[in-house]
């Protein structure tokens, strides 16, 4: 029997490393690039547009955003504005979609001389955003908004970038182990503190204000503002190894299905250090308001590179460093769906496709779909079908009937019987 396969619903032009599903308008956003090198490798932001076409969901590219000599490395969605890590700076872009207005002879002349490739710079986005639309009908325009440097290490990057609840305020980390806070649109900074001693590996904003994050200090923090809160512990009620350092990959908060008050943090662990027998790696569930540990569990020996959390909080979407992609049951960390080197090469990052605005509509009959990107430009589809199960009242009712017919069976064999 052959391997596993995920279809492939999307290939770039340049590396992928960061991912986004907008819930009203069902646009996936996939970015990357080659950086500033010069090896003809283009950066962007693409667009792509979800569709069910003849019960299979299909990706086609609505509109391609050039970001000229900056990869996107990291990415947040908040809305209609998009934050994008790129290198050392935090881009803000705005997108819109509206319906494409009739063209005259003279525009869509000009349109086919420029071809398919965007002029650099900010105003020529917005004046010529409908060229690179691929879509009859529909149009995106992108526009580029505030941009500020996030880090100050001496080589600078932006690791990690996420809005909080009211999509006011975003908060970034990076190689110099601090976070800050910045309002939203203009990108003023608000606050400011070292949250670990190197750098910050990922951070999730929950909606009281807490923050959490983690680092390569093996270190995992909640802070209210720039106050610490409490350290994270995830070997209290788990595996201990006395000679084998963890450290926190990813951290996410996620509701608690059916009581959309409550909040469940998930992080995932991965041994410091790359051994020749890797210990596996573990996913902790963790109370959003004590944050005591309430359950962990391996999740294989495969390093584990980023972590997603579905919108309602059931799944949890990981992909590993060898390209493989798992689905897990938030409740009880089992798992669910799993394609070994799906992709081949370090899985960059995974999404879910949202539970409201259009995702019910692309979804189809299948329980989720989880989109991961990966090195090799390619974006994948993974559907987990739909896990049926009978009421308890409908197998009493089969037991009961099967009793019937077979007394009535043997009454009619074995006439004296009753």
């Amino acid at each position: 029997m052959g391997r596993r396969r995920a279809p492939e619903l999307y290939r770039a032009p340049f590396p992928l490393y960061a991912l986004q599903v907008d819930p009203s308008t069902g646009l996936l956003i996939a970015a990357g690039g080659g950086g500033a090198a010069k090896t003809g490798i283009k950066n962007g932001v693409h667009f792509l547009q979800l569709e069910q076409i003849n019960g299979r969901l299909s990706a086609s590219l609505l509109h391609s955003h050039d970001t000229e000599t900056r990869a996107t490395m990291n990415l947040a969605l908040a809305g209609n504005i998009l934050a994008a890590g790129q290198d050392a700076h935090c881009q803000l872009l705005r997108f819109q979609t509206h319906q494409q207005k009739g063209k005259t002879k003279a525009e869509k002349a000009g349109s086919k001389e420029q071809g398919p490739r965007q002029r650099k710079g900010a105003a020529p986005v917005e004046k010529k955003s409908g060229v690179e639309t691929h879509q009859e009908g529909i149009e995106l325009s992108v526009e580029n908004l505030q941009a500020v440097q996030t880090d100050f290490s001496p080589d600078p990057f932006q690791k990690v970038v996420c809005f909080n609840h009211d999509n006011t305020l975003l908060a970034t980390g990076g190689t110099d182990g601090f976070v800050r806070i910045w309002k939203v649109p203009s990108l003023e900074k608000v606050l400011e503190f070292r949250a670990h001693e190197g750098e910050i590996e990922d951070l999730a904003l929950g909606p009281d204000g807490k923050l959490v994050t983690v680092g390569w200090d093996l270190k995992a923090s909640v802070w209210q503002k720039d106050q610490l809160v409490t350290q994270l512990h995830w070997q209290e009620n788990g595996p201990t190894f006395s000679n084998t350092p963890y450290r926190y990959q990813a951290c996410r908060f996620g509701q608690v299905p059916d009581q959309p008050t409550r909040l469940r943090l998930f992080t995932v662990q991965i041994p410091h250090k790359r051994l020749r027998q890797p210990p596996p790696c573990y996913l902790t569930a963790w109370d959003g308001s004590t944050f005591l540990p309430l359950r962990t569990k391996s999740c294989g020996h495969e390093v584990i590179s980023c972590l997603s959390v579905s919108e309602s909080g059931t799944f949890l979407g990981l992909g590993t460093v060898t390209g493989s992609v798992a689905i897990y049951i938030a409740f009880s960390l089992q798992r669910l769906y799993y394609v070994r080197e799906a992709h081949g090469i370090v899985v960059t990052d995974v999404a879910f496709l949202p539970e409201k605005g259009r995702g019910p509509e692309l979804l189809g009959f299948h329980e989720t779909a989880l989109f991961s990107v990966a090195v090799d430009s390619r974006c994948q589809l993974h559907l987990l079908p739909s896990r049926r199960s009978v009421p308890v009242w409908l197998l009493l009712l089969l037991c009961v009937g099967l009793i019937i017919t077979t007394i009535v069976l043997l009454q009619s064999v074995f006439p004296g019987f009753l």
